[in-house]
């Protein structure tokens, strides 16, 4: 599994700084979700109940499970970039941090605020991280990966790993609930937007939200460095498809 070159060009301070801030925000929402405990999305299910288990720190389960994803794309032949390897370690440091300042929620109001605030957090973070353009998170190359080399559609492999991973989630003892299903619906048209709106150079993320399951992966801007990116973008796999 080899690493896919960090990108250069004009545009590289902005898609760094998109690139951390985007992750950073990804693990703060999902900590408000936690807060929230109204349920969480599909792979925070997981590792909440996996953290109910084994007494770890939800963002050390995060952590964990991420390289382990990480490393099945090993035999799909995926190949990482730096958001990839970042997406692993950054959104399991924030999340915790999150955790650790921010209070448990008392109150539905309260409760229902928070876990609107964390779904609409989460995706301004998927738009900020994804249109900086270096390479997918781990969960979402595994999607993409399994599409490539199953030739099934995004639509049904990424139903099938997220039944999977909440079902287990739940057994294991992770909340669903409210927060669960209003990010089911939400997430689709809230990265579709912010895609758009944080799209560098006008391109990449207004064409990846504008795709189809049978589109051709979107490159990046050009660059002195081939950084083409996987095969059936992360974009493609968070989109309603």
């Amino acid at each position: 599994m080899s690493i896919t070159p960090v990108p250069r060009g004009a545009h590289l301070t902005r898609r760094l700084i998109q690139l951390y801030v985007g992750l950073a925000l990804y693990g703060a929402s999902s900590a408000l979700l936690v807060r929230a405990g109204l349920g969480l999305e599909p792979w925070g299910v997981l590792h909440q109940g996996l953290a109910e288990r084994t007494g770890l720190s939800i963002g050390i389960v995060s952590i964990i499970v991420g390289a382990a994803v990480l490393l099945l794309w090993i035999p799909i032949r995926q190949r990482p970039g730096l958001g990839t390897v970042s997406n692993v370690f950054a959104i399991g440091i924030t999340m915790d941090g999150t955790l650790a300042l921010v209070p448990d929620v008392h109150g539905l109001a309260a409760q229902i605020a928070v876990m609107v605030a964390g779904v609409v957090v989460n995706g301004v973070a998927t738009g900020l991280y994804i249109a900086a353009q270096f390479g997918p998170g781990p969960r979402d190359g595994l999607m993409t990966g399994l599409h490539l080399r199953t030739g099934r559609s995004v639509r049904l492999v990424r139903t099938l790993i997220e039944v999977a991973v909440v079902v287990t989630g739940f057994v294991l003892g992770g909340s669903l609930g409210a927060g669960t299903v209003l990010y089911a619906l939400a997430i689709g048209p809230l990265a579709q937007f912010f895609l758009r709106f944080f799209a560098i150079g006008g391109k990449p993320a207004a064409a990846a939200a504008a795709g189809s399951d049978d589109e051709a992966a979107v490159a990046p801007e050009s660059s002195s460095v081939d950084t083409t990116v996987t095969a059936r973008t992360s974009e493609q796999a968070i989109l309603p498809q």
